[in-house]
């Protein structure tokens, strides 16, 4: 069976093609910059050992659908292609940003469903409707597919109401719904299952924090296999800091802003998700310049990966003491799986937890998943890379199982 997982944003598609035998993928690729003079796709058939070069397209993309619609040609083409016709698609998984309290699991697309997905658009006004896009051209193209919506929240819909209640006047939560959601759900299943398979363990054995890092960054408390806290809330701006998010911060310095310096509500929200976190204290937002700057002296390179491993260590101590007892502790992401010193930092003086880095493991070359942690550490510390388009589709491949 062959599964398409694709990932629509507003100006955006990311997808792969897998073959869900031997979850191989088939092809992947990304379409930038739609609806702009200088769009881009990037296509890549899989795996390595094929020896074709990506096939990079420049040039204007209309809209969605003509963008979709190349993505077709090029999975069916003669010699970039990897199947015969479209119709050999079993299925589409397609991720969706916000299902709100009303999915905590995915679920085939109906009528039903997208009127669900566009009552949550207020919660997620900058994803939802391209992701509403993307599940309307892709239907239009596959009609004889399945498609199935696979939510970032959903894992999170089993925080009890003490974890993603706010203190705010309860008819806030009832009426409007605002409370914390979580986020990178896919990924922090994924790789908790992967941390599971690589201790031999039932997941629902295992109590874990994983600890997704990327220019987006999450922890999340897991207890038996069930998200019991996540560090984002009703919107991916709160908890650790992140590439050019500020992460946790007092909610009166919005009310100074606005005050004393005379910024908007829209300048607020650029300042807060797109200026500030790494980007705000060393004007870099890619953590691989930051180290190196850092390793060149740079005072404020070392000061943003001080604070950003001080944010993580903050929430492993916060979530160690919900869990009571913690099997393992899971680094994935792009830093979590590449910055050795990222998680060194993190980690230093948590011998009180029973976390203890083994350092040579930890700064070693192997890649893949692996453990880090000394001998005498009580708690597992691992690396595990994630794969949220694998998980996306595994989730897809259970719709349909579930169907059957």
């Amino acid at each position: 069976m062959k599964i398409l997982v694709i990932n629509t944003g507003s100006s955006s598609i990311k997808y792969q093609l897998f073959d869900m035998e031997d979850s191989r993928v088939l092809a992947s690729g990304l379409l930038e910059r739609i609806g702009e003079v200088a769009g881009k796709l990037t296509h890549q058939v899989l795996p390595a050992e094929a020896k074709r070069p990506p096939l990079v397209e420049e040039g204007a993309v209309r809209d969605h659908r003509a963008g979709m619609e190349r993505i077709v040609a090029l999975l069916t083409d003669r010699k970039q292609g990897v199947v015969r016709d479209a119709a050999e698609i079993a299925a589409v998984g397609h991720r969706v940003v916000h299902g709100g309290e009303a999915f905590s699991r995915p679920a085939g697309i109906d009528e039903q469903v997208l009127a669900a997905i566009r009552a949550n658009v207020p919660l997620a006004p900058l994803h939802n409707p391209a992701n509403l896009v993307g599940i309307e051209v892709a239907r239009s193209l596959f009609p004889q597919a399945a498609h199935v919506a696979v939510f970032d929240t959903a894992f999170h819909q089993t925080l009890p109401a003490k974890a993603f209640l706010y203190g705010l006047p309860h008819e806030l939560y009832q009426r409007h719904r605002i409370r914390r959601y979580g986020f990178h759900g896919s990924s922090h299943l994924y790789v908790a299952k992967e941390a599971a398979r690589l201790l031999a363990r039932p997941l629902t054995e295992l109590n874990m924090i994983t600890i997704h890092l990327g220019n987006g960054a999450s922890i999340t408390a897991i207890e038996k296999g069930r998200s019991v806290d996540t560090s984002m809330g009703m919107t991916p701006l709160e908890g650790l800091l992140m590439g050019t998010r500020s992460g946790d911060l007092d909610p009166s310095i919005l009310f100074h802003l606005a005050e004393f310096f005379r910024m908007s509500a829209a300048e607020i929200h650029n300042l807060l998700n797109q200026q500030s976190g790494l980007k705000g204290i060393c004007g870099e937002n890619d953590m691989r310049e930051i180290l190196k700057r850092r390793a060149a002296g740079d005072r404020l390179a070392a000061l943003a990966i001080e604070i950003y491993a001080y944010r993580i260590k903050k929430y492993i101590g916060a979530y160690s003491a919900v869990l009571s007892e913690v099997d393992a502790l899971v680094f994935t992401g792009g830093v979590g799986e590449n910055a050795a010193e990222v998680r060194e930092q993190a980690c230093a003086g948590l011998r009180n937890l029973g976390i203890i880095l083994d350092p040579a493991k930890n700064r070693g070359a192997e890649s893949g998943a692996r453990a880090i942690q000394s001998a005498e550490s009580r708690v597992q510390v691992l690396v595990v890379p994630t794969n949220e388009e694998l998980e996306i589709a595994r989730q897809t491949l259970e719709v349909l199982s579930s169907a059957k």
